[in-house]
């Protein structure tokens, strides 16, 4: 018996997320890590660290959409108590990153400079840029997997080992960017390759752990049985709900990569400024987040076992929880955001905009979480492509041209505030949304 299924929602919901918070913390540990040691060699270095993150982010991103449709599906079977449909999925949605992440390090290789080009790149940033994507391609795999494996754990309701292997990879990477940036122990210093290598490095050793804990402790993978004959048509149901999920969250990334192109007009400082300040904001979201990893699994497993009533519940305590949370943290930023700056940087116009960029943005945490909740709640139920355009609402109706706009009229500081805009204006959209839907979902369960 599930305890998915059974417990008392707020109790299943909290003890799936708590475990998952050194996860989240871990999980955000990399980029964060990663941009204060590459701060350390300067300002250029750091503004290249800028540019590389959408990038990263939306090549990782469509590896997640692939871990979204195991997750759901995954989950899905598991409330239909079919274990061996669980096992077909898992197996296959491993093979199928394979083959997505092989296709992305060959591409994405033989387009560095194009790309970062047209997002703003110039001639003193791009050999920084090429020597950290070019290790980071060579370790597209290892990036990949983690990100799927956390939801299928969940959906066990091992949240504890789903946290256990990003904590470990997150040590490693905090122990290994030191001495290969900067030449320790009898390493060379490898510079922003260094900062590369380390990540790739430590995702790799939490990778080799995911595939033992889900071949090993929960049987869930079978390469010795793999059913080749079965591949396309578990592909077909995978993608089903990872494209719209992996188009769902590469609209974040391409936003802000669009963002960062805009915002490299007001120079070099600007970029590094509002980097520096994005990796900040990612701490901001690591309690909530931890809660967010959990929805997915919680919501597909109740819809595959009838229990509507458990997903309109988990709804209001998330959304609750998120709106609280983001008052508390944007009142936290609000006063220590020019403290933060100095762990980045000295130099005077860097802090101020970082300090604009966090007191602004931040005023819209909290329905920015809500606005992402609601995505999830969407996917749960069997709906990506309606949580894809609640994104695609905001990314392409709200942000990008209340960004321009803003820019045109305001300045940097318009840009920052079309972002908060988007963030309240979405956030509400969401919760109408979801209501309705549950509401529908209800009403055609049989009485």
């Amino acid at each position: 018996m599930s305890k998915l299924t059974n417990d008392h929602v707020l109790k299943t919901l909290f003890r799936m997320a708590v475990p998952m918070l050194a996860g989240t913390i871990a999980f955000n540990t990399y980029n964060f890590v990663d941009t204060m040691f590459v701060a350390k060699l300067g300002t250029v270095p750091l503004a290249a660290m800028g540019f590389t993150f959408p990038v990263v982010t939306l090549l990782t991103f469509i590896a997640g959409g692939i871990g979204t449709g195991v997750t759901t599906l995954t989950s899905h079977a598991l409330g239909r108590k079919n274990h061996k449909d669980a096992e077909k999925m898992v197996t296959h949605g491993i093979l199928l990153v394979f083959i997505v992440s092989a296709v992305i390090a060959v591409a994405g290789f033989l387009s560095i400079k194009p790309v970062f080009t047209t997002l703003g790149a110039d001639e003193k940033t791009m050999p920084f840029i090429r020597e950290y994507m070019t290790i980071w391609y060579c370790g597209a795999l290892s990036m990949a997997l983690p990100m799927m494996g956390n939801g299928i754990l969940i959906s066990l309701g091992d949240s504890k080992a789903a946290s256990s292997f990003m904590v470990l990879g997150a040590l490693l990477n905090c122990i290994l960017d030191p001495v290969m940036i900067f030449g320790l122990a009898g390493f060379p210093a490898m510079g922003m390759a260094g900062a590369a290598l380390a990540t790739v490095v430590a995702q790799a050793i939490s990778a080799l752990w995911l595939i033992w804990l889900l071949a090993g402790k929960h049987r869930l993978l079978q390469l010795k049985d793999i059913s080749i004959t079965m591949f396309p048509a578990s592909c077909r149901k995978i993608l089903g709900f990872a494209l719209p999920s992996s188009l769902s969250m590469i609209l974040m990334p391409l936003s802000s990569g669009v963002l960062t192109a805009l915002i490299s007009r007001y120079g070099n400082e600007a970029v590094a400024a509002v980097s520096a300040a994005g990796r900040v904001e990612m701490f901001a979201f690591i309690v909530p987040m931890a809660l967010g990893m959990s929805l997915v699994p919680f919501v597909s497993q109740n819809f595959g076992a009838g229990h509507m009533d458990r997903i309109y519940q988990a709804r209001g305590y998330s959304i609750r929880f998120a709106l609280i949370y983001g008052a508390l943290i944007t009142a936290v930023i609000f006063f220590a955001a020019p403290m933060l700056a100095r762990l980045f940087t000295e130099e005077q116009q860097v802090m101020e905009l970082f300090t604009l960029y966090l007191r602004i943005v931040s005023v819209g945490f909290g329905m920015m979480e809500v606005h992402r909740y609601c995505g999830f709640f969407l996917t749960g139920i069997h709906h990506p492509v309606l949580s894809t355009l609640l994104n695609v609402f905001r990314v392409l109706v709200l942000l990008l041209p209340l960004s321009f706009i803003g820019s045109s009229l305001s300045g940097i500081r318009g840009i920052f505030t079309g972002r908060l805009i988007s963030d309240l204006v979405a956030g509400s959209v969401g919760i109408l949304t979801v209501s309705w839907m549950l509401k529908q979902r209800i009403k055609l369960q049989p009485q």
